[in-house]
């Protein structure tokens, strides 16, 4: 996992110059662990009074595809950004729409695919939806 100090040297391992607006970005994704872009826009007010949404996703876009964030797609929600991490999943509270990450392996599930459908499987993406143990 990353810590706050190494952000710029992260950004950098990454291609991306570490500007204060990618590094407040990674606090706050380093911070709230997962976050939409909405929220973000308003963390992101909050230190830079003038900048734009449009700027917020020009580098949210770049620090995706240099693998240094990634985008969880929520099903029928708002996609959340977080810190790429090793391979996990996620759990999503049906109530309170809090996400949480999960490490399991599903490599029988890979196995199961490629052996019932000859399907070689390049990317899983997987969100549990449920009710977690505060909202139950």
């Amino acid at each position: 996992m990353l810590s706050m100090n190494n952000f710029t040297d992260e950004l950098r391992q990454h291609n991306l110059k570490a500007t204060p607006q990618r590094l407040a970005i990674s606090d706050a994704l380093y911070k709230y662990g997962h976050i939409n872009i909405d929220d973000l826009y308003l963390l992101m007010l909050k230190n830079f009074h003038s900048i734009s949404l449009a700027t917020i996703y020009k580098n949210i876009n770049l620090m995706i595809e240099n693998s240094f964030i990634q985008e969880v797609k929520v099903p029928k929600e708002k996609s959340v950004y977080e810190l790429t991490k090793d391979i996990h999943y996620h759990l999503l509270c049906s109530t309170c729409k809090e996400i949480e990450d999960i490490f399991i392996d599903i490599q029988t599930i890979h196995t199961q695919v490629k052996t019932k459908s000859n399907f070689e499987i390049s990317k899983t993406d997987l969100v549990l939806s449920g009710t977690c143990k505060n909202c139950q």
